[in-house]
C-alpha cells in the first residue's frame, strides 16, 4: 500500500495480484491497483496527466506517461475524491511502481502530486 499527500492531494494505492489473469509458468504476472485521490486541501484541482515508473524484480524499468487516468481528467473540489482501478503486467513475480499526477489547481501553480512506491508481489513470494 502507498499513501502520500502533496499540497492537499492525498493519493492512496492498494495493489493486488490477479492470479486468474496470470500465467506464472510463462513469466506473466498480472497485478491490479486501486487508486483513491482525495482533495484534502482548500483549492479545487484538476488531474491532467500521469507518470508511472514501473520496475520489475530484475531491475528493468519502464516509464509510462499519458493524459488523465482511465480516460478522464477529474476536477476535485475540496473534500471530493476520485477512485479508479488499473492494472500492470510484469514478467517477474515482484516489482514496484511509483510516480505522480500532474495537478492544476484553480489558484496557484501546477504541481506534481507524488505517488509513493508500492510493491507488486505474488502473495507469499517474499516469505
Amino acid at each position: 500500500m502507498s499513501d502520500t499527500t502533496t499540497r492537499g492531494i492525498r493519493i492512496v494505492v492498494k495493489p493486488q495480484f490477479v492470479p486468474e489473469q496470470s500465467q506464472p509458468d510463462r513469466g506473466h504476472f498480472f497485478f491490479a491497483y486501486h487508486i483513491s485521490i482525495h482533495n484534502d486541501g482548500e483549492v479545487s484541482a484538476q488531474l491532467l496527466s500521469r507518470h508511472w515508473v514501473i520496475t520489475d524484480g530484475e531491475g528493468r524499468t519502464e516509464e509510462v506517461r499519458g493524459a488523465g487516468v482511465v480516460g478522464q481528467q477529474p476536477m476535485l473540489k475540496p473534500g471530493e475524491h476520485f477512485e479508479y482501478t488499473s492494472a500492470c503486467p510484469l514478467t517477474t513475480p515482484v516489482g514496484t511502481m511509483h510516480g505522480s499526477f500532474h495537478m492544476v489547481p484553480a489558484a496557484g501553480e501546477p504541481f506534481e502530486a507524488a505517488i509513493a512506491p508500492f510493491r507488486l508481489a505474488v502473495p507469499r513470494i517474499l516469505n
